[in-house]
């Protein structure tokens, strides 16, 4: 028997995927905004060379690092509430576990970044007068953020996917109400083909606009 497409369910629910999707950019939005601003503070901190600040900063981005982020939001949705009682709602444990996971993998990002900075840099900055503050601000950073956007992007990307996660704590974000139309249709192959292209379609503009922002930067030297 050859199978027979039918989108029609899709078409007459396509306001529940489009809540679906705003909820998805939302996420990937805050996640992204979060972990890019706590990932520059964490990776200054561990290029600064105070042992004091840098240990405790290592400790994190490890733990965020060498766990599972299933296992993140997982433990912020069901264990945070043990230990203290406040039971935060889907969307905000998501949010919350995956803007610290995309941090630690950020302040590595920044930590490489500001590495790769050649010695004699820093010693013209010095030689000028400039404190630790001042270096990062006008010499360091300029630099090193252009040598960072590739590895900014993939991460980018990759947490855009990563926020189909989310429904496992029930977050109704696109593969939430996907599950759920495909269980209630009993369409698959048409729910999740379309969910595939709305993915792609949220997705890529962000990879588009990082590509233009390569190749300006190129540009400029």
């Amino acid at each position: 028997m050859i199978y027979q497409p039918d989108f029609s369910d899709i078409v007459l629910n396509i306001d529940l995927l489009a809540r679906g999707a705003w909820l998805t950019l939302a996420l990937w939005g805050l996640a992204l905004g979060f972990g890019l601003a706590a990932g520059l503070v964490l990776g200054v901190v561990r290029s600064a060379g105070n042992r004091w600040l840098s240990l405790p900063a290592a400790a994190y981005v490890e733990v965020f690092r060498n766990t599972p982020v299933l296992v993140q939001l997982v433990w912020f949705y069901f264990a945070f509430p043990v230990l203290t009682g406040w039971q935060m709602s889907g969307f905000a444990a998501a949010a919350l576990g995956l803007s610290l996971n995309t941090s630690a993998y950020c302040a590595e990002i920044f930590r490489g970044g500001i590495g790769s900075i050649a010695r004699g840099q820093w010693e013209a900055g010095r030689a000028l007068g400039m404190g630790y503050p001042a270096l990062m601000r006008r010499i360091v950073l300029p630099q090193a953020v252009r040598r960072m956007v590739p590895a900014f992007t993939n991460r980018g990307i990759e947490l855009g996917k990563m926020t189909a996660i989310a429904s496992v704590i029930s977050v109704h974000e696109l593969m939430y109400e996907a599950r759920q139309l495909s269980a209630t249709t009993f369409r698959p192959l048409e729910v999740f083909t379309v969910i595939a292209v709305l993915y792609f379609v949220v997705i890529y503009p962000g990879t588009w606009l990082s590509y233009r922002l390569e190749a300006r930067l190129a540009r400029r030297g």
